[in-house]
């Protein structure tokens, strides 16, 4: 994507805002720059929008439904993308899809660990902050990177970031102790000795909530950018409603994702969702390592809805977070002026198809996440079912910011595709992991498209689901001689697809 490719809805809010600075200066030089001595701008003159990205960690569709702020100050006075798709549902491959707009098998980043994957796998001086400040942009990053960031140098800040609050590893799946490196200075939030060996010689502040502190963090740099004359690119990620630590005090989280204190409780009595294919009772027609998974109990159905209670639970300090930026971005004059996206890097499972927890596996409650955006160019109160992905984050941004990426983005502007579905019809989305998942998790390639869904496994097994009419793929269909042309067509399809790059991706 180059420079000037933005959508027509933006360039118009361009034209605008320049011929509005362009009178601002005429009545500075006609009254003098003593008449506005003391008087403060209600809203920027800077012509591109400010980009605010909001991740949460393992996080389902389903548990939207504790995120009222979200679904209210950005779903509904914006766009919900429906059918949203994590193309490698991990992760640190995840995440390094949306800083790159690539597909894993481009970027390279194939698992959360070395060797395949962590934070040192990716190339990070060709990343999206790095477009984005090289286009004029104050960028800031806070909270969550990528694996293993932080395990050889706890003060690097990664290339392209001029405000860095990452928290590092393996202190990130803390909720109370963990470590920051604040713009190269190692703090830590609690006393708790072990972290010394992640972050020596740290400077030590009282222990707080995790993800109350990066909700602090971020509306203070929104209240230090706004209004200005630069616009700003803000990233911030989660680690609800992911398990963590500490595994001490309050034992009904034991394992699972820690509510802030206040809210501990909340979601104490919520039944646990069992969809169709919940516990599935025949899975002859799954692969082998779902075949060999046996019925759930009633212990572990428990054990399940505890954690699905902890999860919820914990998402209602980001939907507070969230609150309180769209406060201060509303406060400094910048919401209408703020392209803002709320999404999470990959799903998670609760019972489906016997799985009782963890991602990675092909199966919707594992790639489906939330895409939700507010801002200029974004239809309100609009729901879009035409399939997008984390690869269409980058290629978003830098439409809306007017920058231009150093790499082949394989995905599509969102801006784009809101106000008009219908252009990207026919497109279809590849789904993929890595070589190191185990013999609970086969290597498999997969393409999605707005009615099906086809798996080829490294063991030789194959899946084929039609989602129009089995949305929760209780019955696979590649055996069924009625679909083989369709399978074959598919397989033919993601064969072309498989090892796609840019445009070639999209067709």
């Amino acid at each position: 994507m180059l420079r000037g490719s933005s959508s027509p809805s933006i360039r118009r809010r361009r034209r605008g805002l320049a011929i509005g600075a362009l009178g601002a200066i005429v009545a500075l030089l006609v009254l003098g720059a003593e008449a506005f001595e003391g008087t403060a701008p209600a809203q920027t003159t800077q012509a591109r929008p400010n980009v605010v990205l909001v991740m949460t960690d393992d996080q389902t569709v389903e548990q939207m439904r504790a995120l009222e702020r979200v679904r209210g100050q950005i779903g509904r006075a914006g766009t919900t993308f429906t059918r949203n798709l994590s193309t490698f549902p991990l992760c640190c491959p995840s995440r390094a899809t949306y800083l790159t707009g690539q597909y894993s098998h481009n970027h390279g980043v194939q698992g959360n660990m070395p060797p395949e994957g962590g934070f040192y796998k990716l190339d990070s001086s060709n990343t999206l902050p790095v477009w984005l400040r090289d286009a004029g942009y104050a960028t800031a990053h806070i909270g969550k990177y990528l694996n293993g960031y932080g395990t050889r140098d706890p003060r690097q800040v990664p290339a392209g970031w001029q405000e860095w609050q990452g928290s590092v590893d393996p202190t990130t799946y803390n909720f109370f102790n963990y470590c920051l490196n604040e713009n190269g200075k190692l703090v830590t939030y609690g006393r708790d000795p072990r972290l010394n060996r992640a972050c020596p010689n740290a400077t030590q502040r009282p222990s707080a909530y995790q993800g109350d502190l990066y909700s602090r963090k971020a509306v203070g740099y929104i209240n230090r950018r706004a209004p200005a004359t630069k616009p700003f690119f803000l990233s911030v990620a989660y680690l609800a409603p992911h398990g963590g630590g500490p595994n001490d005090g309050e034992r009904r989280c034991l394992g699972s994702a820690k509510p802030a204190p206040r809210h501990r409780g909340a979601f104490a009595s919520a039944p646990l969702p069992r969809p169709p294919g919940f516990n599935e009772p025949d899975v002859s027609d799954k692969p082998g390592f779902i075949r060999r998974l046996p019925r759930l109990g009633s212990r572990q159905i428990d054990r399940i809805r505890t954690d699905y209670q902890c999860r919820r639970e914990s998402l209602l300090a980001v939907d507070e977070g969230v609150g309180a930026m769209v406060k201060a971005l509303r406060a400094k004059g910048e919401l209408e002026n703020t392209l803002f996206i709320f999404t999470a890097d990959n799903g998670f499972f609760q019972g489906e198809h016997r799985v009782q927890g963890g991602k990675l596996k092909v199966y919707e409650p594992s790639v489906r996440v939330p895409a939700l955006m507010r801002g200029p160019g974004v239809p309100r109160d609009k729901r879009v079912d035409q399939l997008t992905g984390n690869i269409d984050l980058a290629s978003t941004i830098v439409d809306a910011a007017d920058a231009t990426p150093l790499r082949t983005l394989d995905g599509v502007s969102l801006l784009k595709l809101a106000p008009r579905p219908s252009l990207f019809a026919g497109r279809d989305i590849v789904l993929q992991n890595g070589p190191r998942g185990g013999p609970g998790n086969p290597r498999y390639r997969a393409i999605r498209t707005s009615r099906y869904k086809y798996v080829e496994y490294v063991t030789g097994e194959r899946e084929l689901y039609d989602l129009l009419y089995d949305p929760y793929e209780q019955r696979s269909l590649h055996n069924s001689p009625r679909h083989a042309e369709v399978r074959q067509r598919l397989a033919r399809r993601l064969a072309r697809l498989a090892d796609c790059s840019g445009a070639g991706c999209r067709r």
